[in-house]
């Protein structure tokens, strides 16, 4: 069921997020939630106000609510009872109002429902926990919609919450915390998120403490339960991270920020208004600077600032997914970013439609909506600070978060602010890369000749896209110092001349491979990752075709050729994997990491296979590389002690 429903995901887009266009459309204002939780019974009881207001004349109003909760009634502010329909296919629940309310008068409901939330539940996201009461920890985010949702993702609010949970818990969430002691062990903690409308009503019901440390003048509280050995670790990183997106994008709208570790299933990482939640896998045996530096942007990028429309998301994934690379880049220097930003623009090239400003179209988690929202958003935010300019780029994004605090916002607000900061007329970018799909795939030729200062090159760029424009960089490299200039690319053919005073040795079109764009080597790639997803959700047939597809770009792609005895080696079809895994080792070793592994993988098909010598001989040819990509070194260093 999990492989047929995300394999049909590659191909069409879900009705019900279609569908969504069509309801009759409210703002929510406020949220009062009452709720009783019990992990120990995994059981929710709540009482939850929402106040509103029409867009325009409505009989009904319709809200996203979790599929394992039970609604009971549903009353308006003059405490009607009011008729209700639940539709499990895209868990919501569709109020009729007692009579129409009119455009934009502000009106209440209020829901009574109850359930069980273990975690095994149909979630709204398929395949991810948003939602898991245990008996040692409790986890309730705002995706799992355990409260009324209307405009997920878009709508802010302000929140009053009140949760009562048993004694030994302590209930995190954000907002100004009280505590009451209740009878029968106990306690009401009440939450106030009143100041500024965003996204809070993520909580989580912890045992202990926690650890509290101080960085860099941040103060971090760190809930881990099966990783507290790298709290410390994790407090240090976040207070660096804090203080260099401060100097990028301005203050945070919270002083101090939370740390939680949540289950195995839910998300990677996940930021509500002054919290982080982090799977246990994410967190691992080390700090992940990657996903705790993707988070802590989104206090930022989707906290204090948010998109208008689920069109808009690039605005706040892009960012947050760049704000990775860029936190390297201030660690390690700018090629610190490069694999990072590599692997952002194959994932981009993974998807050629929709265009990215109508990844409504997609379903929420999805690796397509990944790929469009987040790593095409990340190549877009690349590529504009190549054309404004670092300077301009990032004084443009303080400006717009400062612009827009605590306020949606759309393409054409962000646009704006950075043509306002560059003063340069930036519609033909925004076009290109987010109302319009698919990639160049440049095609250089050029003459060099002589003249009477040096030399001239004059060419011409061809590529496919006939709306295409976007100015690129030319590197000559000349029997002196390379020569870099710029050019216009406008069409499907573009010509161009330029004088350098060295004689032209070789002519590169975008050596640093700023534009998002196809090639022979990107195609590899692009039909790898393809690949990948398919295998992640046990779609093999799938999966071949697109490392076939690599493969046919170029015979002697080692990165193929590896793929595809991967997946030989987990159908047990060790013979071909072998072939596969030598003619890796004998292609191109792009990238250098497919040698180490592709001996390591030899030596556990050959371990399989009760050929322990020549096991032993791969995992010493492995060593002998000295890569430790991914821990190569440690995976061939115990299987030389121990068969695999």
């Amino acid at each position: 069921m999990r492989s047929s429903r995300w394999t049909l995901l590659f191909f069409t887009f879900t009705a019900c997020a279609i569908a969504q266009v069509n309801r009759p459309k409210i703002e929510v204002r406020h949220y009062a939630i009452d709720a009783d939780v019990n992990p120990r019974t995994q059981s929710l009881a709540a009482t939850v106000k929402v106040d509103f207001v029409p867009q325009a004349d409505a009989t009904t109003a319709v809200f996203e609510l979790n599929n394992a909760l039970q609604v009971s009634k549903v009353v308006d502010a003059s405490g009607q009872t009011l008729n209700t329909q639940r539709n499990q296919k895209d868990s919501t629940i569709e109020v009729s109002f007692a009579t129409a309310l009119p455009k934009d008068k502000p009106a209440q409901l209020s829901f009574t429902y109850q359930g069980q939330l273990a975690g095994n539940q149909d979630s709204p996201v398929y395949g991810i926990t948003f939602a898991d009461l245990k008996p040692d920890f409790g986890l309730l985010l705002y995706p799992s919609r355990w409260f009324p949702v209307s405009g997920y993702t878009t709508d802010r609010y302000t929140a009053d919450l009140r949760i009562t949970a048993p004694s030994e818990f302590k209930v995190l969430a954000s907002g100004d915390e009280k505590v009451e002691k209740l009878a029968d062990n106990k306690n009401a903690f009440t939450f106030q998120y009143t100041k500024n409308a965003s996204f809070p009503g993520s909580i989580a019901l912890v045992k202990g403490q926690g650890q509290r440390v101080s960085s860099e003048g941040i103060t971090t509280s760190i809930f881990f339960r099966n990783h507290a050995n790298v709290a410390q670790n994790y407090g240090e990183e976040t207070g660096k991270i804090v203080n260099f997106f401060t100097s990028d994008f301005g203050l945070a709208p919270q002083a101090n920020v939370t740390l939680v570790e949540t289950v195995d299933g839910a998300p990677n990482g996940y930021a509500a208004p002054g919290i982080i939640f982090l799977s246990p896998s994410a967190i691992g045996s080390k700090v992940n600077q990657r996903v705790l530096a993707d988070q802590l942007a989104r206090q930022w990028w989707g906290i204090l600032v948010s998109p208008s429309t689920r069109n808009q998301l690039w605005i706040t994934n892009g960012t947050a997914r760049y704000a990775q690379i860029l936190y390297l880049e201030h660690l390690g220097g700018p090629a610190a970013g490069e694999n990072d930003l590599c692997a952002d623009y194959v994932e981009a090239l993974t998807v050629s439609d929709p265009p990215v400003l109508q990844a409504s179209r997609l379903e929420d988690y999805s690796p397509e909506f990944w790929a469009v929202t987040a790593a095409k958003g990340s190549a877009v935010m690349h590529m504009l600070r190549g054309i404004m300019g670092d300077a301009n780029f990032f004084k443009a994004m303080k400006l717009f978060l400062d612009q827009y605090s605590f306020k949606p916002a759309n393409t054409e607000d962000f646009r704006k602010i950075m043509e306002q900061v560059s003063g340069q007329d930036l519609k033909f970018f925004f076009l290109q890369w987010l109302e319009s799909s698919g990639a160049p795939e440049f095609k250089l030729q050029y003459t060099v000749f002589r003249t009477q200062k040096g030399f001239r090159v004059v060419g011409k760029v061809t590529q496919d896209l006939d709306t295409f424009r976007m100015p690129v960089d030319l590197r000559i490299e000349t029997e002196g110092n390379p020569e870099d200039k710029k050019i216009e690319v406008v069409g499907t053919s573009s010509e161009f001349s330029v004088d350098t005073f060295g004689k032209p040795r070789s002519v590169a079109l975008d050596p640093s491979h700023r534009i998002l764009r196809l090639d022979p080597t990107m195609r590899i790639a692009v039909a790898s990752k393809r690949g990948e997803q398919f295998v992640e959700i046990g779609d093999f047939a799938n999966a071949l075709k697109e490392y076939q597809k690599a493969r046919d770009v170029s015979k002697n792609s080692s990165l193929a050729h590896y793929r595809i005895g991967e997946l030989f080696f987990k159908q047990n079809n060790y013979q071909s994997a072998a072939n596969e895994f030598r003619a890796a080792i004998d292609g191109d070793l792009q990238p250098k990491w497919v040698e180490v592994w592709s001996h390591v993988n030899l030596g556990k098909l050959f371990d399989v296979t009760g050929q322990r010598d020549r096991a032993a001989n791969e995992y010493k040819q492995a060593i002998r590389t000295h890569d430790n990509t991914a821990g190569a070194q440690d995976e061939a260093a115990k299987y030389s002690v121990k068969p695999y």
